[in-house]
Protein backbone atom coordinates (compact mmCIF):
# COMPACT_ATOMS: atom_id res chain seq x y z
CA UNK A 1 0.00 0.00 0.00
CA UNK A 2 1.40 3.42 -0.93
CA UNK A 3 0.86 6.82 0.62
CA UNK A 4 -0.08 9.51 -1.94
CA UNK A 5 1.50 12.96 -2.07
CA UNK A 6 -1.51 14.17 -0.06
CA UNK A 7 -0.86 11.59 2.70
CA UNK A 8 -3.78 9.40 1.67
CA UNK A 9 -4.05 5.61 1.55
CA UNK A 10 -6.85 3.36 0.35
CA UNK A 11 -8.31 1.14 3.06
CA UNK A 12 -9.01 -2.29 1.55
CA UNK A 13 -12.71 -3.13 1.19
CA UNK A 14 -12.42 -6.16 3.49
CA UNK A 15 -11.19 -3.94 6.33
CA UNK A 16 -13.80 -1.23 5.66
CA UNK A 17 -16.60 -3.80 5.73
CA UNK A 18 -15.30 -5.49 8.90
CA UNK A 19 -15.07 -2.14 10.74
CA UNK A 20 -18.27 -0.72 9.27
CA UNK A 21 -16.43 2.20 7.68
CA UNK A 22 -18.74 4.05 5.32
CA UNK A 23 -18.13 7.22 3.35
CA UNK A 24 -17.95 10.03 5.87
CA UNK A 25 -16.98 7.76 8.78
CA UNK A 26 -14.51 9.30 11.19
CA UNK A 27 -11.35 7.48 12.24
CA UNK A 28 -8.60 8.26 14.69
CA UNK A 29 -4.94 7.33 14.69
CA UNK A 30 -2.72 6.38 17.61
CA UNK A 31 1.04 5.91 17.51
CA UNK A 32 2.16 2.89 19.54
CA UNK A 33 5.93 2.47 19.44
CA UNK A 34 6.79 2.25 15.76
CA UNK A 35 3.27 1.28 14.65
CA UNK A 36 0.11 3.24 13.93
CA UNK A 37 -3.33 2.08 15.04
CA UNK A 38 -6.43 3.30 13.28
CA UNK A 39 -9.89 2.89 14.74
CA UNK A 40 -13.38 4.05 13.96
CA UNK A 41 -14.49 6.96 16.14
CA UNK A 42 -17.50 6.09 18.25
CA UNK A 43 -20.32 8.62 18.37
CA UNK A 44 -20.87 10.49 21.58
CA UNK A 45 -23.90 9.29 23.53
CA UNK A 46 -27.07 11.07 22.49
CA UNK A 47 -25.69 12.01 19.08
CA UNK A 48 -27.83 10.69 16.23
CA UNK A 49 -26.54 8.65 13.32
CA UNK A 50 -27.15 9.60 9.68
CA UNK A 51 -30.35 7.54 9.36
CA UNK A 52 -31.96 8.85 12.53
CA UNK A 53 -30.92 12.39 11.69
CA UNK A 54 -32.51 12.10 8.22
CA UNK A 55 -35.77 10.72 9.61
CA UNK A 56 -35.85 13.45 12.28
CA UNK A 57 -35.61 16.12 9.55
CA UNK A 58 -38.54 14.57 7.67
CA UNK A 59 -40.74 14.03 10.71
CA UNK A 60 -43.75 16.34 10.65
CA UNK A 61 -42.98 17.57 7.11
CA UNK A 62 -46.26 16.31 5.62
CA UNK A 63 -49.10 18.80 5.51
CA UNK A 64 -51.83 16.91 3.64
CA UNK A 65 -54.86 15.85 5.70
CA UNK A 66 -55.70 12.40 4.32
CA UNK A 67 -56.46 9.08 5.90
CA UNK A 68 -54.25 6.08 5.23
CA UNK A 69 -57.05 4.54 3.13
CA UNK A 70 -57.27 7.70 0.99
CA UNK A 71 -53.51 7.71 0.41
CA UNK A 72 -53.52 4.01 -0.51
CA UNK A 73 -56.41 4.56 -2.94
CA UNK A 74 -54.40 7.32 -4.65
CA UNK A 75 -51.30 5.16 -4.97
CA UNK A 76 -53.38 2.36 -6.48
CA UNK A 77 -54.96 4.71 -9.00
CA UNK A 78 -58.45 4.18 -7.57
CA UNK A 79 -59.33 7.87 -7.57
Amino acid sequence: MRVTSKGQVTIPVEIREKLGLLEGSEVEFEIVGRTVRMRKVRRARGKQGRGKSFVARLRGAGNVRMTTDEILALTRGER
